[in-house]
């Protein structure tokens, strides 16, 4: 075995390791319940964090892959402790696309924004996961159930739609909530692999 391979063996020992605990927090994040906040009618999460850590570590594949099975968890948490609009995350469009999808937009936005401040580009790209998730999931629900989302809680059309914006402008608190929690994450990881 020649130097040159040794090296990239180890950053590959180094990567599954690290997409392993992700999928494993993941996992277990959703398994328990932990990762779904309940602050009625709907459930906020929590499980954004490590699929937007596995899309910047380890790229859009490993990530989508990450927010796939945060997915699969938001449709069995929908099914084991439903709330009045738990119909609405038995739908895959609305449970996993959205996602799928935080696993790949932190990524592709870390390799856009190109600041001189490294904490600047990170933290943003980090924003945008967040925000994929959170505009991602109202923006459905607003587009495919908002009569049906007004009527399981039996409030006007117009209390509904303030509802959805209210929880988007939460999306502020969970994207700073995911900024703290990530960043410092991913600074330690990319420091230990050096």
């Amino acid at each position: 075995m020649s130097e040159k391979t040794l090296p990239k063996s180890k950053i590959k020992t180094k990567q599954i390791t690290v997409i392993g605990m992700l999928f494993a927090i993941t996992i277990i994040l959703g398994a328990t319940g932990l990762g779904f906040i309940p602050i009625p009618p709907l459930k906020l999460t929590i499980m954004h964090i490590p699929v937007i850590i596995a899309s910047i570590l380890e790229g859009p594949i490993v990530g989508a892959i990450n927010g796939l099975l945060f997915g699969i968890f938001s449709m069995i948490q929908a099914i084991n402790t439903p709330t009045p609009v738990s119909f609405i995350f038995l739908n895959p469009i609305v449970a996993v696309i959205p996602r799928i999808l935080i696993g790949v937009t932190p990524y592709y936005a870390y390799k856009l924004i190109k600041t001189k401040w490294e904490k600047v580009n990170l933290g943003s790209s980090i924003l945008i996961g967040s925000f994929t998730n959170t505009i991602g999931v109202m923006g459905l629900i607003y587009l495919l159930y908002i009569d049906q989302y007004a009527n399981a809680l039996h409030i006007s059309h117009s209390l509904a739609v303030k509802t959805i914006l209210f929880y988007i402008l939460n999306g502020y608190v969970s994207g700073g909530a995911a900024v703290l929690i990530s960043m410092p994450i991913i600074l330690a990881v990319r420091k230990i692999r050096k």
